[in-house]
């Protein structure tokens, strides 16, 4: 079972950055694809960003609205993955969640494909 606990949310003025930053623990995480949501206030939990399981390089993926802003990277030695966010809009608002996935095949924008989930942290971006 692993379990995954985020942090570095906050509240920042627009144009601002934030790192955000996903423990997992219990599990191989070198194995693990992992993955970003976010979840604003009346609206459906929708992907961020992604990056693919350790191999001779980790392929990452991003939702167009934070392309260019925001960055996935992992520390499989401190088992970690983090979310650098920079240039923040107040639409950017949301929960952000951390999620894994151990399948071999993974549609990394599906909520449907991961299997474990963190309990979130709130990012708030002031106009």
């Amino acid at each position: 079972q692993v379990q995954l606990v985020e942090s570095g949310g906050g509240l920042v003025q627009a144009g601002g950055s934030l790192r955000l930053s996903c423990a997992a623990s219990g599990g191989s995480f070198s194995r693990l694809f992992m993955g970003w949501f976010r979840q604003a206030p009346g609206k459906e939990r929708e992907f961020v960003a992604a990056i693919a399981a350790i191999s001779l390089y980790s392929p990452t993926y991003y939702v167009d609205s934070v392309k260019g802003r925001f960055t996935i990277s992992r520390d499989n030695a401190k088992n970690s993955v983090h979310l650098q966010m920079n240039s923040l809009k107040p639409e950017d608002t949301a929960i952000y969640y951390c999620a894994a996935s151990n399948r071999l095949i993974v549609a990394e924008r599906s909520t449907d494909s991961y299997d474990y989930w963190g309990q979130g942290t709130q990012v708030t971006v002031s106009s």
